[in-house]
């Protein structure tokens, strides 16, 4: 799959983020940075853009969270949640109704590519 990637500097205790724009129906991804469950100005634009879109479109709107596989299998699962939770409040704060909202934490996986493509959420809308 070939994807467009943006790139965003944050503090080193924020998230750094990255999106990749696919075509209509496919992910908007965010990245984040080692053990963080927050987004920088730069990825939160980048939610602001995919609710102003989820709002002209039908059906529900999945929010997958995803954490690498270094640490223990526990608190990745629940920073995988805690990163899919961030991205579905800031949908929320951004006017896309809660009651659209799926949160899908997908817990630890193992390293992609690159380590930080485990370290992120994808955001579906109308699947």
């Amino acid at each position: 799959m070939r994807r467009r990637t943006f790139f965003a500097a944050a503090p080193v205790l924020l998230a750094a983020a990255c999106a990749t724009q696919e075509p209509q129906g496919r992910a908007i991804t965010v990245f984040f940075t080692e053990d963080s469950a927050q987004l920088g100005p730069e990825a939160q634009d980048v939610v602001k853009g995919v609710a102003e879109r989820a709002k002209t479109m039908q059906g529900p709107v999945s929010v997958l969270g995803f954490a690498g596989p270094a640490g223990g299998v526990a608190y990745n699962r629940a920073l995988s949640e805690a990163r899919a939770q961030h991205v579905a409040d800031l949908l929320v704060q951004f006017g896309v109704a809660r009651d659209r909202i799926r949160i899908v934490p997908r817990g630890p996986v193992p390293f992609e590519a690159v380590a930080t493509e485990s370290r992120r959420v994808e955001i579906r809308i109308g699947a």
